[in-house]
């Protein structure tokens, strides 16, 4: 099929619509909505809990080893999808090479365990 610019003219309405609708309800909820400010609406305040203190505390550096190696690990199990889709036509050789990137993910899950980043409190 050839298409032609005008063919594709309803998209751009709807899409000239729905931005219009974005930008009038942002425009309204600004120009009618309430603006009561206090010293206790104005304060901070995140999952129930009020702020206390400095936002700039000191985490612990496992917390970002564990967030690493979960996406580091994430993503190796992504990579096992395209196999497991293909998995007959793959045949022995596909097979073969999953067995080695097994044992590398789980050479490096052993790696992981013997360094300890996984335990909490020591």
């Amino acid at each position: 099929m050839n298409y032609q610019p005008q063919d594709f003219l309803p998209i751009f309405v709807q899409l000239l619509a729905a931005l219009a609708f974005i930008v009038a309800t942002m425009v309204a909820t600004h120009t009618l909505g309430p603006k009561r400010h206090s010293a206790k609406k104005d304060d901070t305040f995140e999952c129930g809990i009020e702020s206390i203190g400095d936002a700039r505390t000191p985490i612990s550096v496992k917390y970002f080893l564990v967030a690493i190696l979960f996406v580091l690990f994430d993503i190796e199990i992504v990579f096992m999808y395209p196999w497991a889709v293909n998995f007959k036509e793959l045949s022995w050789t596909g097979f073969y090479d999953m067995l080695v990137f097994m044992g590398l993910l789980l050479a490096g899950f052993v790696y992981v365990i013997k360094k300890g980043i996984l335990k909490w409190e020591k």
